[in-house]
């Protein structure tokens, strides 16, 4: 699990961990991941692995760590991502080079380090995308990199059909978690999906019976349109 130190990653590791799951998750600040896992009592079935998703090193690393501690990889999901909140022509592109990084590369080099693993086991994939990867939306950067995820959970479905390994895009609308909280003018007053809810879903589509491969799931708060 990238991104698991807090909202949807913490979420799902935490449910994760309640339907018996051992889980290793990673995140940037080593701070963050030990702070969630003394808050769970420090399960004997969760290892946190501090690491930047989009660096390929620190990725096969959590993936070793994961063979090593627990002997097989069974599924992965792609969490870890952020937005700068701001658009082409009023933007910082210093900002927009680490969200490429974080939310396209990212899956990517988690799927690639994690393949060989889950060909053993015929496991699952989960890219966390967004509404924002199905919608256009003028000028928005971060719903430009969701589309990239868009586009690739689709293309990692008909590369591994013949391997019997799942791939679930999991595309939430808005989510009430730290996402927020570098926008500018603060969290927009309107109705939130919970990081639990979006857990409960992830779990869900890594827990389908043998042969179900659910491929795109566009979940939003029942008051959001767009």
């Amino acid at each position: 699990m990238t991104g698991g130190g807090s909202g949807i990653g913490a979420a799902t590791a935490r449910r994760l961990l309640g339907g018996g799951y051992r889980v290793v998750v990673t995140g940037r600040s080593g701070e963050k991941l030990r702070a969630f896992a003394a808050g769970l009592g420090d399960p004997e079935g969760l290892v946190v692995v501090p690491g930047d998703a989009a660096d390929h090193v620190a990725v096969r690393a959590a993936v070793g760590e994961a063979l090593e501690r627990f002997g097989r990889l069974d599924c992965v999901v792609a969490n870890a991502g952020f937005a700068t909140f701001d658009e082409l022509g009023d933007g910082d592109p210093a900002g927009w080079r680490d969200m490429v990084l974080t939310n396209v590369l990212g899956p990517m080099v988690l799927i690639d380090a994690a393949l060989p693993a889950l060909r053993e086991t015929k496991g699952r994939i989960v890219l966390v995308g967004s509404v924002a990867g199905h919608v256009y939306s003028p000028g928005n950067i971060y719903g430009a990199t969701k589309w990239a995820v868009t586009g690739l959970a689709e293309n990692v479905r008909g590369a591994l059909i013949d391997d019997g390994i799942g791939v679930t895009l999991v595309s939430p609308g808005a989510t009430r978690t730290d996402f927020f909280d570098a926008m500018p003018g603060g969290v927009p007053d309107r109705d939130y999906l919970s990081a639990d809810k979006l857990g409960e879903t992830i779990v869900w589509a890594l827990t389908q019976p043998e042969g179900v491969d659910v491929n795109t799931i566009v979940i939003r708060p029942t008051g959001m349109f767009v």
